[in-house]
């Protein structure tokens, strides 16, 4: 698997233990001892973390000496928007049939605008296919996809359109020009070989740590991987053993890692007495951020 950078992990452990959940702010000190346990220095947490409230994914504030992280409301609305997939049964089918097409244009002065834009189209299966035409499998719903940056974005900036395949032009071709499907299958296999061993869930002494491990490398796959049609794949397409393995690791660490949060955030004042309730059930499989 590639390198996991703070902002995935970061993601990862909101969209898991906080979209849903509510608990609170969160102090700083339980983030940073989280990714800490995946190898990240505390600077580069506290960098990401700064980042995320420049960005308006978090929100920050102070509890006496601690200080705490919590999601804004748009913040909430990009964790939520890669649900369906987290949770999806078939998270690389496509939606529907034929292909989405979109076409854009952003000034060069608007780079960062850029940037996500280009970020939301491929975490929606877009490639590019040529100078400013971007092509998806299936039928995606571009003004769901979009709707967060609908406030920032031009008018007319971008068109969209759903096409089909003509049979004199066969866009077999056009697919692999596109994606690289086999670096894609690289990605699945890495995948599946990181965490179909039983025991890859108990490589840290934090379940919560190593779960929130799995789903930042749950939401690169699923970054990778544009749900590319089935005929363009052979029968040895791994998508399913990936999807297998993801839910089998995540099962093994959904309670403890539950509970694991449960306690790291309860308030001091409070801990004591909380430590003799059962902790809340954990929604599997997960909720997190599509990577921007």
């Amino acid at each position: 698997m590639r390198s996991r950078q703070p902002r995935q992990l970061l993601l990862a452990l909101f969209g898991e233990h906080v979209v849903d959940d509510d608990p609170g702010p969160v102090r700083a000190s339980v983030l940073i001892r989280v990714l800490e346990g995946a190898g990240v220095a505390p600077p580069a947490t506290r960098a990401t973390l700064d980042r995320l409230v420049q960005t308006g994914i978090l929100a920050r504030s102070r509890s006496g000496r601690e200080i705490r992280f919590a999601l804004t409301e748009h913040g909430t609305a990009v964790l939520r928007e890669a649900t369906d997939r987290v949770r999806g049964p078939r998270p690389f089918d496509p939606q529907g049939t034929g292909w989405t097409l979109v076409t854009f244009t952003i000034p060069e002065d608007q780079r960062t605008l850029r940037h996500r834009l280009r970020s939301t189209l491929t975490w929606e299966g877009f490639a590019p296919l040529r100078d400013g035409l971007w092509l998806a499998p299936g039928e995606v719903d571009l003004a769901s996809a979009l709707a967060p940056l609908r406030p920032d974005l031009p008018p007319h900036t971008v068109v969209g359109f759903h096409a089909r395949e003509l049979p004199a032009f066969p866009i077999a071709q056009s697919v692999r020009a596109a994606w690289d499907v086999e670096a894609i299958r690289r990605e699945h296999l890495a995948f599946i070989e990181a965490w179909a061993d039983p025991a890859a869930t108990m490589r840290a002494t934090s379940p919560l740590t190593v779960r929130t491990m799995l789903v930042a490398d749950w939401l690169a796959l699923l970054r990778a991987d544009p749900r590319l049609p089935r005929e363009f794949m052979d029968d040895t397409w791994p998508a399913q053993r990936s999807v297998d393995v993801y839910r089998r690791a995540h099962a093994r660490l959904a309670e403890a890692s539950a509970a694991e949060f449960a306690g790291l955030v309860t308030a001091p004042g409070r801990r004591n007495a909380a430590a003799g309730r059962p902790s809340a059930p954990s929604r599997t499989p997960s909720a997190a951020a599509r990577p921007r």
